[in-house]
């Protein structure tokens, strides 16, 4: 038996060394992590009254299948979904996909022959650029008769709000932000300055529909994007909302009318939100839903952490370790291929699942270059579990997000800077 909690991170093979400095590190974000804790605490209260007003029972977790019709738990949750967002209407379901899925469901929902989608916050991520035509794949937006603009963001990295205003035309039916920075090195969005966006758009033509994507950012500040005028609201289940135990799964929450449009595109018309079996995942999807406060929590120190411990190493990060956060994710700059593979496989080597596995880069369907991506987790692509990943290119950014409990990403990131120095890429300052 290994006694300490030295000794037991030494025998999980992170030196005295980086012990220490990343412990260090850490006491210089205490304050940060009870401001965390404290809109965690908010959050909770505001899942479970959600619950409790629509009198959530083991009835509700009960299977269907076939058609699905009369689910009274599927429908009973998206009731609760959309009283945590503050919206008419939910479409909450395991036959969406991804985020991705989500975010074409809505689009195609929404937009007509003729219509033109505007994204307000630079180009967007690059699935998403597959499914509007920016990148040719086969039946994207534009070869149904959808065009599309798209806004530069502002030299100060954020959205050109004036511009925007001056884009906006007669075709523009929908005005897509991006709350996330993808693979952009730019600031994630506040839901202060989604709403700020949404009202210059709105001034311009007042029945454009201000559709955002909140992959990423559920849970991380008090208020959502619907709380600040946006009409239409998508993410995923795997990623924030769902708590690290929904298995599958996507949401969509908004204006009821526009909701239906996006559940007629998801099933068909005439059906629309009436029909989908739920198959036996909805205990999950409910118990996620309770714990997303709490793991998001863990997840925004996990990045705090790590943008303590890589600034203090001498890299950029962004956010910096004292900035507001406005979703789980932490961009590091590693100046290398080298330095991303390390970090990378520290990320893997920490997993409660598959630590064993090297991960390498690779041409990942949707993205324009190689991937390299370290996720270790009980559900495939959950990023709300910890995971890394990074475009192999110039200026070698990695992306890290996620952490079921702040434990396991504390280890992460100390595994990160032990490969990083195994391979000679930093070393520790004295």
């Amino acid at each position: 038996m290994i006694s300490g909690k030295e000794a037991l991170l030494e025998a999980m093979e992170i030196s005295p060394a980086v012990a220490a400095f990343c412990q260090k590190q850490e006491a210089s974000v205490r304050a940060k992590f009870d401001e965390i804790d404290e809109i965690c605490e908010y959050n909770q209260w505001k899942v479970l009254d959600a619950f409790q007003k629509e009198r959530v029972s083991d009835q509700h977790f009960e299977t269907t299948s076939g058609y699905g019709y009369t689910d009274l738990g599927r429908d009973t949750l998206e009731r609760v979904f959309a009283r945590v967002f503050h919206t008419e209407d939910a479409l909450v379901r395991p036959q969406i996909i991804s985020g991705t899925h989500a975010l074409a469901v809505a689009a195609f929902g929404l937009l007509r022959p003729g219509d033109e989608i505007v994204f307000a916050a630079g180009t967007p991520y690059d699935t998403m650029q597959g499914v509007v035509g920016i990148r040719p794949e086969k039946g994207n937006l534009t070869e149904f008769g959808v065009t599309y603009k798209i806004v530069p963001l502002g030299e100060n990295g954020l959205p050109d709000i004036e511009a925007l205003k001056k884009t906006i035309g007669p075709k523009t039916r929908v005005v897509e932000i991006q709350r996330s920075k993808g693979y952009d090195y730019r600031k994630t969005l506040s839901p202060r300055e989604i709403g700020e966006i949404i009202r210059a758009a709105k001034e311009v033509k007042p029945d454009v529909i201000a559709f955002v994507d909140n992959c990423y950012g559920e849970f991380v500040q008090k208020i959502e994007p619907t709380d600040v005028g946006a009409d239409i609201a998508v993410g995923s289940l795997i990623k924030n909302a769902g708590g690290g135990l929904a298995p599958i799964g996507g949401y969509i929450v908004g204006k009821k009318d526009l909701v239906e449009l996006c559940a007629i595109r998801l099933t068909s018309p005439g059906l629309g939100k009436e029909a989908g079996a739920t198959l036996g995942v909805t205990k999950s999807f409910y118990q996620g839903l309770f714990f997303a406060p709490t793991v998001t929590a863990a997840a925004v120190k996990t990045a705090v952490f790590a943008a303590a411990v890589f600034k203090a190493l001498g890299y950029n990060v962004l956010p910096e370790p004292d900035e507001e956060r406005c979703d789980i994710v932490e961009a590091i700059t590693l100046n290398s291929e080298q330095a991303i593979l390390s970090f990378c496989r520290g990320v893997q080597f920490a997993a409660p699942v598959d630590s064993f596995v090297t991960p390498i880069p690779w041409d990942m369907p949707g993205y324009g270059c190689p991937i390299i991506m370290a996720a270790g987790s009980f559900n495939s692509g959950a990023s709300i579990e910890l995971s890394a990943d990074a475009p192999i290119t110039p200026p070698y950014n990695v992306f890290f997000q996620g952490g079921l409990t702040y434990g396991h990403g504390k280890y992460g990131v100390m595994r990160a800077v032990q490969e990083m120095v195994k391979d000679r890429v930093l070393s520790i300052p004295e």
